[in-house]
């Protein structure tokens, strides 16, 4: 979410929402002695949604060094929902960030700066088990949440269905692809093959984009959770795979299985899932794996041909690595896998954003 560029000053948002974090700023206790000028005022790149950041860095006596002003356009943003997920996630001991004024008509906020590094940009093979550690730990926190507290949607079969369809209305028009008719059949088939594994599985809150981008290593060495606010109930395992099966970096198999199991076990001695067996365990995350990356194919071809974004084609082909390696393991999926394999990839494979060999 927070890494730096330079974004115009023409931007029609910047002028207001630095004017109002100043306002707001003079009016906290603890900043009064902080000294905010135009120099200590840094744009930074938005993440896939419509929201726009600015660090602010504070002088003088502060006790802190800086805190994020934040624009969530009204019209396009849930911002009660972040304000309300954010409140519920603080009261249980989850790492959220701290809100320090808010704007609800013009949707500025002031909150709490995690900094500038993202477990993405610690992760390797040295740190992982470390890193994931303390992330699956976080995630423990999150799942163990009371769910008759928080007014959530559901992750219900209708919403899964229509994220899995974002594949063949954005991503085959990426291709320039026109699925037919038996095409859609089969696709809609499968489609409900994994709705169905994801609504047998006990529910959790879910974050619903936990990864490592929305991870921040704080300067303790903890963990702060951003990008929340789309929060819902669903299925156990589906914050779990967004994290071992993450769209942006990717680990061997033996190891994410290895991970996933741990999970399961401590989630079963937690007393959160049933004693599901594992073999049933590694298919739910498995599939809930492929309905996401089946998603996200549709989302991030939906960024880049409708909303100019394209340097998210460039994770394509790791999501499509993730599709394939999955169908192919199942003989329930053997009808959607070979479709796959003969006739998505060949396609995919003549785009310049196929950077690595299918």
């Amino acid at each position: 979410m927070v890494s730096s560029s330079t974004i115009p000053k023409s931007v029609v948002f910047e002028a207001p929402l630095q004017h109002w974090a100043a306002l707001q700023l003079q009016q906290l206790a603890w900043l009064k002695k902080a000294n905010i000028s135009p120099s200590a005022w840094q744009m930074l790149s938005g993440d896939a949604g419509f929201r726009r950041y600015a660090r602010i860095y504070l002088d003088g006596d502060s006790p802190v060094k800086s805190v994020l002003a934040v624009f969530s356009p009204p019209d396009t943003e849930n911002n009660q929902a972040f304000v309300d997920i954010d409140r519920f996630l603080r009261q249980h001991k989850v790492r959220a960030p701290e809100i320090l004024s808010q704007s609800d008509d013009q949707g500025f906020f002031l909150i709490e700066d995690f900094g500038e590094t993202l477990l993405l940009e610690r992760l390797n093979s040295d740190s992982v088990d470390q890193l994931y550690g303390d992330a699956l730990s976080a995630l423990r926190g999150i799942q163990q949440c009371p769910l008759n507290a928080l007014a959530l949607p559901s992750y219900d079969d209708s919403v899964l269905l229509t994220e899995m369809h974002l594949f063949d209305q954005w991503f085959a028009k990426l291709l320039g692809y026109t699925v037919s008719e038996s095409e859609r059949a089969m696709l809609e088939q499968t489609f409900q093959d994994l709705s169905q594994s994801a609504c047998e599985q006990p529910k959790v809150l879910v974050h619903r984009d936990y990864h490592s981008r929305n991870l921040v290593v704080c300067s303790d060495g903890g963990l702060g959770i951003i990008d929340f606010q789309d929060a819902v109930i669903g299925p156990v395992t589906y914050d779990l795979v967004s994290l071992l099966r993450d769209c942006y970096i990717c680990w061997p198999d033996e190891q994410v299985e290895r991970w996933a199991l741990a999970y399961a076990k401590q989630a079963r001695d937690g007393g959160w899932i049933d004693n599901v067996e594992d073999e049933v365990f590694l298919r739910w995350f498995d599939w809930m794996g492929l309905q996401r990356h089946i998603k996200v194919l549709g989302i991030f071809a939906r960024l880049s041909l409708r909303d100019g974004k394209h340097a998210y084609l460039n994770d394509l082909p790791l999501v499509i690595d993730y599709v394939r390696r999955v169908a192919s393991r199942y003989p329930r999926l053997e009808g959607f896998s070979c479709w796959f394999e003969a006739v998505i990839v060949p396609l995919a494979q003549q785009k310049n954003w196929m950077k690595t060999e299918l």
